[in-house]
């Protein structure tokens, strides 16, 4: 309970009192509101201009912008407002509105021209799972909440129904209750778009019979219609972008059982010319409009085209030697799955070839089968190769999917994050990036943490200690190459709800374009392990440069309502 300043918990029948300390403006704070305001008492649109450009590194503000930040802020804390300036009290409240001041760009400014292997793309793995692998529920539901939050691939396993003569969906030979293909295809078309315009990919494991396959054929035509992204002959040998294939759908699988016979039946026939022609159209991926084509044509009289016209990106089988695996051929362009387990053993061996095979290639990577409870595996090693779908258990959490939602914050959220292009090109003597060989710092950032609020709006009183207010620290991990790798800690601040550590950290950087960093605030327990106390991710990349409030997430990766950290972000 609070009285007149003051919170009270009660310990073997007594109060113990405790000063609740007020949130104030912060050194650095008042010393940027007195240079910018020339050291007057108020802050004008002109003042906060120039402390956007100066100060947080903004570029192209103008008055008319600055102004309408300050009004629409003024209208949460001051409501019935007469003159658009800020006071210092103001002004260490907008600060705290990751709204406007957030850490990270919140709009796609990425080049979204380039062909989809240019890019890591948010990806899930059985994403109809509602909880573990092996008896949780199927459901559309998981499929509609991955895609409102960016997630641009969904996988979905295909089985015969109990009579066998319709399509489930579930995790197969488990005891998973299954859900009809056609209420996921639904879902899918309904929500693919609600978060993001580019590209939903559908990756199917198929275990269906050729008359299933048709039904497929006729049901993702009848439900997706001028959504779906059918290939046709022609086309050139490299995937489409991301931009040219907004609001499309594609499907992603091995071609059926019956196609792979013909080509052999064709090799037996000596039929090259038509074997030719087959092998064009197997690892052909073709991207083109074809809504005049429809719209021309009578629905009623229109024959659906076999199962295997109907795949945008083809997979490969993956060879059982790893290195004939990932060959970069003349062909054209194709997608290959490998286990975690797999990708850290061709890591080891071959890493650079797995570079190669993607800088043509879409290389998508899953986690091993072991992972009955739905956890993940570290992402950083699969991005650091290429490997534009690193697939992860989205129902699931922990610090692994923590990574994943912080490289999928960039590019504003919008689940193609363009791949730094030194993962895209090659040397003068054919030589690709190698994440094993250590190179110079290129960039040094320095991390302030000033403070942290929100807990007492978010959290009871009792939540972190019965006892005394909580004391909290905050973590800090960068994750990346190996060089980058480093972690530091706040010192812990005791019995208080609004945390001030003001302590600067320093981060070299010889790949920064890789580096996530990691955020974790905890309440020191003497006796019991420390409580969680709200987590965020970052892509050190698009990081914005000053003063910005970071709000923290649950162990979900939901956010908090009210919890946040003031930090600042420098380079140098």
């Amino acid at each position: 309970m609070m009285k007149e300043g003051y919170q009270y918990y009660k310990m073997f029948g007594f109060n113990r009192k405790f000063k609740i300390t007020e949130l104030k403006p912060l050194p650095d704070v008042i010393d940027a509101f007195t240079l910018c305001t020339n050291k007057e008492s108020q802050m004008s649109p002109d003042h906060f201009r120039r402390f956007l450009i100066e100060f947080q590194g903004e570029e192209g503000v103008t008055v008319d912008h600055a102004r309408m930040i300050m009004e629409q802020v003024l209208h949460h804390i001051r409501p019935n407002f007469n003159l658009c300036c800020f006071t210092l009290d103001d002004f260490f409240k907008y600060l705290f509105f990751d709204h406007f001041n957030g850490p990270v760009r919140s709009e796609v400014h990425h080049d979204m021209t380039a062909p989809l292997q240019h890019y890591f793309i948010h990806t899930g793995h059985n994403s109809y799972l509602t909880g573990n692998q092996l008896n949780s529920d199927c459901s559309e539901v998981p499929i509609i909440k991955a895609l409102h939050k960016g997630v641009r691939v969904i996988e979905l396993d295909l089985w015969p129904n109990s009579s066998k003569d319709g399509i489930d969906v579930l995790h197969g030979r488990t005891m998973t209750t299954p859900v009809t293909l056609e209420k996921c295809l639904k879902s899918i078309k309904e929500h693919a778009f609600v978060n993001s315009p580019y590209p939903v990919i559908i990756t199917l494991e198929d275990h269906l019979t050729s008359n299933l396959q048709a039904k497929v054929a006729e049901m993702v035509i009848e439900i997706f219609k001028d959504m779906l992204y059918c290939p046709k002959d022609g086309d050139q040998e490299e995937f489409a972008s991301p931009e040219e294939l907004k609001h499309r759908i594609l499907l992603s699988t091995k071609p059926p059982k019956e196609y792979l016979e013909r080509q052999a039946n064709s090799i037996m026939d000596g039929n090259m010319s038509n074997l030719n022609h087959d092998l064009s159209q197997f690892f052909h991926v073709e991207f083109e409009d074809e809504a005049e084509d429809a719209a021309n044509e009578n629905p009623e009289q229109r024959t659906p085209p076999e199962y295997v016209q109907l795949i945008g990106i083809h997979a490969a089988k993956a060879s059982k030697e790893l290195k004939k695996a990932l060959t970069v051929d003349s062909g054209k362009a194709k997608r290959l799955s490998l286990s975690e387990q797999t990708l850290e053993k061709a890591a080891s061996l071959c890493g650079t070839d797995l570079v190669r095979f993607t800088q043509k290639n879409i290389l998508r990577v899953y986690p091993k089968g072991t992972r009955v409870t739905s956890t993940n595996f570290k992402p950083l090693l699969a991005w650091m190769h290429g490997a534009q779908m690193v697939a992860s258990n989205m129902q699931g959490y922990g610090k692994s999917l923590w990574m994943m939602h912080g490289m999928f914050r960039s590019n504003g959220g919008c689940g193609y994050v363009k791949k730094p292009d030194f993962l895209m090109t090659k040397g003068p003597n054919n030589e690709v990036f190698d994440s094993q060989v250590t190179s110079y710092v290129k960039k040094t950032l320095k991390v302030k943490v000033y403070t942290g609020d929100g807990w007492r709006m978010d959290f009871s009183q009792t939540h972190f200690d019965k006892y005394s207010p909580p004391d909290f620290y905050t973590k800090m991990y960068m994750v990346g190459v190996p060089a980058d790798v480093i972690k530091k800690k706040t010192r812990v601040i005791k019995d208080d709800w609004i945390p001030v550590w003001d302590e600067e950290f320093t981060f070299p950087l010889t790949v920064p374009e890789l580096a996530l960093l990691k955020i974790v605030v905890r309440e020191h327990d003497v006796s019991e392990k420390d409580d969680f106390a709200g987590q965020t991710c970052l892509p050190v990349s698009e990081l914005k440069t000053g003063i910005r409030a970071v709000p923290l997430h649950n162990k979900k990766g939901e956010k908090f309502e009210s919890v946040k950290l003031l930090m600042r972000f420098v380079f140098e």
